[in-house]
């Protein structure tokens, strides 16, 4: 594991799903002792499926609203975690003014999941627990 950094940020494309979920983990864990933001390249609605597989470990998602990368006030966050190819392209572009350290990690789409509703709340329980494992892996135990 590295050194603790003070802030994270994670980007998706919309906010609704994927670095939603990431600051949901990473904020049950941690707290307040790490600043932790989500945000997307365009708006988007929180998917109803990734909240009710956040609520199975008891993170509740519903009062999150999606955020755009261009909106936010303040970008000097010291880890930028991206989730989609089109994230890690803005980032990159962010952070040729500041110097934030950028991570991509490939991760899956489940809202493209077919199949009747309980396949594909399959597909979003195991994007939970590959992120529960990446952040695990980077940031720290959260199975504590």
């Amino acid at each position: 594991m590295s050194e603790m950094p003070s802030s994270i940020l994670f980007v998706c494309s919309e906010n609704s799903l994927r670095s939603p979920m990431a600051e949901g983990l990473t904020k049950r864990h941690f707290g307040s002792r790490i600043y932790i933001d989500s945000v997307g390249v365009r708006d988007g609605a929180l998917d109803p499926m990734a909240i009710e597989v956040m609520n199975e470990i008891e993170i509740d998602m519903s009062q999150h609203r999606s955020k755009r990368l261009d909106d936010l006030m303040d970008t000097s966050f010291e880890v930028i975690v991206t989730l989609s190819p089109e994230a890690q392209h803005k980032a990159i572009e962010l952070t040729r003014v500041n110097a934030s350290e950028v991570e991509y990690w490939p991760t899956p789409d489940p809202s493209v999941a077919e199949g009747h509703r309980e396949a594909r709340l399959v597909a979003y329980r195991e994007l939970r627990d590959y992120l529960i494992m990446r952040i695990d892996r980077r940031f720290g135990n959260l199975g504590k």
